[in-house]
């Protein structure tokens, strides 16, 4: 435990530096970027007096690593990640963490069923190695994880949607039929508690099933060619306790990476799914941003990726220990 403890606080101590260093190019390319963010927000207004005004009063004329100075303090003490250059008047955090939120909701469902139905596919794909059951299995886990998003989206629209007739288009419904009391007001509606949820949690959920599948068809039979299953399957143990204690436990070491990236997944949306079904997501609002040159959401969105990804990586590094209790990061092969 202590092994593992200062393990992590070392890594702890990395996440400062790497978000520094993160957070400055990124800052640095949105802000020396072609393109006025003051020209674009003024639309067909046209005043270079009035721009100048404008651009000193947002701090945009001063040098470049003062700009991240002043970004960086009001992000830490004041908790405010820059005005939108789109949504005039408002700040980046009141736009950004409700699209999470919304984003959040399908994808925790989608992964729900991923796991729900990739793992135990793939084990029983794995366990029927040899048999007409697998080769089947196989074909079908690589035609699903071979169609891109951005077809399976229109392809569930317009037979459900279109066709039949018997899915809405829309992925986000207008009135929800759920809302959670006490929260504000952009963190009250539940969108998946409705119909327009099927078809986008569908498109999530069908590639990945046949993704984990695969992943842990081939984990599992790596596993089952092991010594020590076959010791413990000639001591009598039970088919079930095999698998679960010594089978699973060990093919879960390498998906447990996939599952801390999966993990990062629920909270940074789906840029086609999202953008096609009209989800009002983290994916789509990166989209907008980059086409809208919405720099300080950019800078946002990109940040908080980061932040994220760092964090699944050590998620991932202490999952380890509690998966395998042989890895013991504070021990050094001599």
């Amino acid at each position: 435990m202590e092994s593992t403890l200062s393990y992590l606080l070392r890594r702890l101590l990395w996440v400062p530096p790497v978000l520094f260093v993160v957070s400055f190019f990124t800052f640095a390319l949105v802000r020396l970027g072609p393109g006025d963010p003051i020209r674009i927000a003024s639309g067909q207004f046209r005043d270079p007096e009035a721009f100048e005004r404008i651009r000193h009063a947002r701090g945009l004329d001063k040098p470049l690593y003062e700009q991240y100075f002043i970004y960086s303090k009001n992000v830490f003490t004041k908790g405010e990640l820059g005005e939108s250059f789109r949504f005039r008047g408002r700040d980046v955090s009141e736009i950004v963490f409700p699209a999470i939120f919304r984003s959040a909701q399908y994808n925790i469902i989608a992964l729900t069923i991923t796991l729900g139905l990739g793992i135990p596919l793939g084990v029983f794909a794995a366990r029927n190695q040899g048999t007409w059951r697998d080769p089947a299995s196989i074909s079908v886990f690589l035609l699903l994880d071979s169609i891109p998003a951005v077809i399976s989206v229109q392809f569930l629209l317009l037979v459900f949607a279109l066709k039949l007739g018997v899915l809405p288009a829309s992925g986000w419904p207008r009135d929800c039929p759920l809302t959670l009391p006490g929260l504000g007001e952009n963190y009250q509606c539940i969108g998946v508690a409705s119909r327009e949820a099927i078809i986008p949690i569908i498109a999530l959920s069908m590639g990945g099933v046949a993704g984990w599948a695969r992943f842990t068809r081939a984990f599992t039979l790596d596993v089952l060619k092991e010594d020590y299953v076959r010791t413990a399957r000639s001591k009598g143990i039970s088919e079930y306790a095999v698998m679960t204690r010594h089978v699973l436990r060990n093919a879960l070491l390498p998906l447990s990476t996939m599952l801390g990236f999966a993990f990062l997944g629920l909270f940074t949306g789906s840029f086609f799914v999202e953008t096609m079904t009209g989800i009002p997501g983290y994916g789509r609002l990166a989209f907008e941003a980059i086409n809208g040159r919405d720099y300080d959401m950019l800078l946002a969105i990109t940040m908080i990726g980061a932040t994220l990804f760092v964090v699944a990586t050590i998620f991932i590094d202490i999952a380890y220990t509690f998966i395998d209790p042989r890895i013991r990061y504070g021990s050094r092969n001599r």
